[in-house]
């Protein structure tokens, strides 16, 4: 796939997550193909030699799960309008483990703004009885949702977790990394506070 100059030169200049996402949202009109991926992204993050990534500016795909300790359904579509952080993970992962404490504190840094959403998705086999009980030892307070079959990675084309995708208000991928990454880093903030102050659409 053949990326543009100004891509290249963006992603190159700046390999932050704030230039990126403020870059995809003004170019996946143009170019609704690109690939946006996160600081630090590279191929050698995804855990399949066949990863296929996932265009900017793409509407995430729709899903329903399971809130691992409320027991109530939790759908995408009934978030549109907010700007959504959404981890594929499991348990038995160690970069997801290594990057879990990093998503609490960006988690306290929003979790006030009603607009802004965390959801981690577990991709545990045992569901609850694997979730619950790393959960609660680890003392993490974001939205755990359950997917014991995989269906949001299959939709997503996830080949490895950790994975995570930024949604905007739209319901459109705005950002996408493979692998693990430090989520309380201040460009991440920074980022995410410039997406939440844009206008609902």
């Amino acid at each position: 796939m053949q990326i543009s100059g100004k891509v290249l030169a963006a992603v190159g200049a700046c390999l932050v997550l704030a230039a990126l996402l403020l870059f995809a949202a003004s170019y996946e009109l143009s170019h609704p193909h690109a690939v946006t991926m996160m600081p630090g992204a590279s191929d050698e993050n995804a855990s399949g030699e066949n990863a296929a990534p996932v265009p900017a500016g793409d509407v995430a795909s729709a899903f329903n799960l399971e809130d691992a300790f409320s027991g109530e359904t939790v759908s995408l579509a009934s978030l549109k309008g907010k700007v959504v952080f959404l981890n594929l993970w499991a348990t038995w992962c160690g970069p997801c483990r290594e990057e879990m404490p990093s998503m609490e504190t960006l988690y306290d840094e929003f979790k006030g703004n009603k607009d802004f959403v965390m959801l981690a998705v577990s991709e545990d086999t045992k569901g609850k009885s694997a979730v619950l009980p790393y959960v609660q030892k680890n003392g993490y307070h974001f939205r755990i949702l359950l997917d014991p079959e995989n269906k949001v990675g299959d939709s997503y084309g996830v080949s490895g977790v950790p994975e995570t995708f930024i949604i905007d208000r739209s319901g459109r991928i705005v950002a996408h990394h493979m692998g693990a990454f430090d989520w309380s880093r201040p460009d991440v903030k920074s980022a995410l506070n410039e997406l939440l102050s844009a206008k609902k659409g």
